[in-house]
C-alpha cells in the first residue's frame, strides 16, 4: 500500500479536473468584466466634468432610453422561467447570462446618460433605486453561485457535496500508512460535516461556525502533513527520494479538499440568504421601475 500511495498519491478523474479548470476559467472572465465595468465607470467619472453629455438631448438623452430599455428588459428572464412557451428559446443558462449582463451595461449607460451627477428629486430615487437593483443583483450572483453548478449550472444540494468530501477523503486513505494523523483529521471533519442526514441540513450555527474555521483548517492539515512526511522521508528511502513530488500533491490535495469543505460548510448558510433575497430583491425592481416612469413622464411633461 506504500508503495501505491507514493507511486499514485491522490489521483483526480479526468472528468473532474476538466470541470474544475472550466469554473476557474468562468471566474476569471467575471472578474476581467468587474474590472472592464470599473474601468468604464472610472472614465466617466472623471471626464464628468467636461459635460460631453448632456441628459435632455443628443447622445446622453438616448443613453438614458437604451439604459432604461436594458433595464425593462431584465423582466425576460423571470418571465422565461414562468412562461412555457419561452422555455423552447434557448436554454436557461444564456438567458441567465443575458440577464446578468443587461444588469450591470444597463446602470452603466444611465450613469453616462446622467453623467455621474445628481439632477431633480425624482430623477435621484429613480438613480438611487437602479444602483440598489444593480448592486443587489451582484450579490445575488454570489449567493447563486454558491448553491449551483458553477453560474450556469443546476442547483446541487448538501448531500452531493457531502458525497464529494467523501470520496475525496477515501481517495486519502492510501496514505494511511504513511500519515495517518493526517488522514484521521480528514476523517474527523468530513464526519462534523455531514450534519444531519434526516434533514439534509448542516444547521446555520454549524455552517457559519465552519465557514470561518475551514482557513484555519487548511493551515493545521497543512502542517500536521508537512510534518508527516518528513518523519515518513526519514524512515523510508521511496519517500524520501520522492518527497518534494509528495508534498506538492498533498498541498494540492489539501487545498482542493478544503475549497470543498468550505463549499459544504457554507452551502446551508448561502441557500438561507438566497431564499432572503428573493424575496428582496422584486420589491426594489418593481420600485426601480415605478420611480424610473415617473422619472420619464417628468421629465417629458414639465
Amino acid at each position: 500500500m506504500l508503495e501505491t500511495a507514493v507511486n499514485r498519491p491522490l489521483a483526480e478523474e479526468p472528468a473532474k479536473a476538466k470541470k474544475r479548470n472550466s469554473t476557474r476559467m468562468r471566474d476569471s472572465s467575471a472578474v476581467r468584466g468587474y474590472a472592464l465595468l470599473l474601468l468604464c465607470i472610472a472614465v466617466g467619472w472623471l471626464l464628468r466634468d467636461l459635460q460631453l453629455v448632456t441628459p435632455a438631448e443628443g447622445v446622453g438623452y438616448w443613453l438614458g432610453i437604451i439604459g432604461g430599455s436594458l433595464m425593462l428588459a431584465l423582466l425576460l428572464y423571470p418571465l422565461r422561467k414562468r412562461i412555457k412557451i419561452l422555455h423552447k428559446l434557448g436554454p436557461t443558462k444564456y438567458w441567465f447570462r443575458m440577464h446578468m449582463i443587461l444588469g450591470l451595461v444597463g446602470p452603466l449607460l444611465i450613469l453616462y446618460h446622467c453623467n455621474f451627477q445628481l439632477g431633480s428629486f425624482n430623477s435621484q430615487v429613480a438613480l438611487y433605486c437602479m444602483l440598489l437593483v444593480a448592486g443587489s443583483g451582484v450579490i445575488g450572483r454570489h449567493f447563486y453561485a454558491a448553491i449551483h453548478r458553477g453560474l450556469y449550472g443546476r442547483k446541487t444540494s448538501l448531500g452531493e457535496l457531502q458525497a464529494e468530501l467523501t470520496e475525496s477523503v477515501e481517495k486519502s486513505h492510501g496514505l494511511a500508512k504513511m500519515m495517518p494523523k493526517f488522514v484521521a483529521k480528514l476523517d474527523a471533519m468530513s464526519a462534523e460535516l455531514q450534519g444531519c442526514q434526516v434533514r439534509q441540513s448542516l444547521g446555520i450555527g454549524r455552517s457559519l461556525k465552519w465557514t470561518f474555521l475551514h482557513v484555519f483548517q487548511r493551515l493545521s492539515l497543512t502542517w500536521t502533513a508537512h510534518r508527516e512526511l518528513r518523519v515518513a522521508a526519514i524512515a523510508n528511502e521511496a519517500i524520501a527520494q520522492d518527497h518534494k513530488r509528495l508534498n506538492q500533491m498533498t498541498r494540492k490535495f489539501i487545498r482542493d479538499y478544503t475549497g470543498l469543505m468550505g463549499r459544504v460548510a457554507q452551502f446551508s448558510f448561502y441557500e438561507r440568504l438566497f431564499a432572503l433575497w428573493h424575496i428582496l430583491h422584486l420589491p426594489i425592481f418593481l420600485m426601480m421601475v415605478l420611480s424610473a416612469l415617473v422619472h420619464v413622464l417628468a421629465v417629458h411633461m414639465y
